[in-house]
């Protein structure tokens, strides 16, 4: 195979380039290291849609607000499935820390932000105290990735923007 360049879309790409090159400037000022890694883009979206401040740390919460409170931040593209994602190693350790926070999902159609909500860790506590009953049960296994649904998010979150 011969690779053949897509010169009209290379010249798109170079034409958008300083736009994408100043939308990570912006990010960098917020701790965001990639605006195409681990949902950079995103991320610097809902940061300044909220006034919350990153967390770069790789463990720990992801965001903070102006009182100090820290927050688990999630965010779901609906035209690819209808559950937020956790953690791929969830314990107790982790579910403890999801406990002690509050928590905001962002909901996007592709690219698109469209709801951002907030749950109290209160709100929340029915899955924790399942996923925790199920590692104990599963022997001490760390689960893979249990989700919490959107519908569940828009039923029992406060709506705190719309597009």
């Amino acid at each position: 195979m011969i690779l053949q360049p897509n010169t009209e879309g290379i010249q798109q790409l170079v034409d958008l380039w300083s736009a994408i090159e100043a939308y990570q400037f912006l990010a960098s000022q917020y701790g965001i290291d990639d605006i195409f890694q681990d949902n950079g883009g995103k991320l610097l979206q809902l940061l300044l849609i909220t006034g919350l401040q990153n967390l770069p740390e790789r463990e720990g919460n992801d965001a903070r607000d102006a009182d100090g409170n820290e927050y688990e931040l999630k965010t779901v593209n609906i035209l690819k499935t209808k559950s937020f994602s956790t953690n791929h190693h969830l314990n107790p350790t982790l579910i403890n820390k999801y406990r002690s926070v509050d928590w905001v999902f962002a909901i996007y159609e592709g690219i698109g932000l469209q709801e951002i909500y907030h749950l109290r860790a209160s709100d929340l506590e029915s899955y924790f105290t399942t996923w925790e009953q199920k590692w104990y049960n599963d022997g001490g296994r760390d689960i893979n990735n249990p989700k919490i649904p959107v519908k569940f998010v828009r039923e029992k979150g406060r709506l705190v923007w719309q597009k």
